[in-house]
């Protein structure tokens, strides 16, 4: 169960990153204090000045406006995906393994393209 809730954090503060923007300031503010910061509702409550039921109401609003912008976006996912995309072609650099390394290249430019030509 705390993996999870700690699963949970990790994931809305790598949303928040990409679209955090699009907060409000106080729900920025209180993710930032339940994420990074790890407070306990109690003590977000007592840092911003409201109630511990509108902190969690804060942030189930937060992470499902987080989630309906992943959903419609996809930018995050993206970016997960190009990063595992390098990581693995810099390792078959590492290994000389030169045709995977530019297999896998040349899938992420292929991505790239797509997703550019479908914006």
């Amino acid at each position: 169960m705390v993996q999870e809730d700690l699963r949970k954090k990790v994931d809305l503060a790598f949303l928040s990153a990409f679209y955090g923007g699009l907060l409000t300031e106080k729900q920025r503010r209180v993710l930032s204090l339940h994420c990074e910061e790890d407070l306990s509702l109690g003590e977000i409550a007592a840092e911003v000045g409201i109630s511990r039921q509108a902190v969690h109401e804060t942030i189930a609003r937060a992470a499902a406006r987080l989630n309906e912008m992943e959903a419609s976006l996809g930018v995050a996912s993206r970016f997960q995906r190009m990063e595992s995309g390098l990581e693995e072609a810099l390792a078959a650099l590492k290994a000389k393994n030169y045709a995977r390394a530019e297999q896998l290249l040349a899938g992420l430019l292929a991505l790239d393209q797509e997703e550019n030509n479908g914006l």
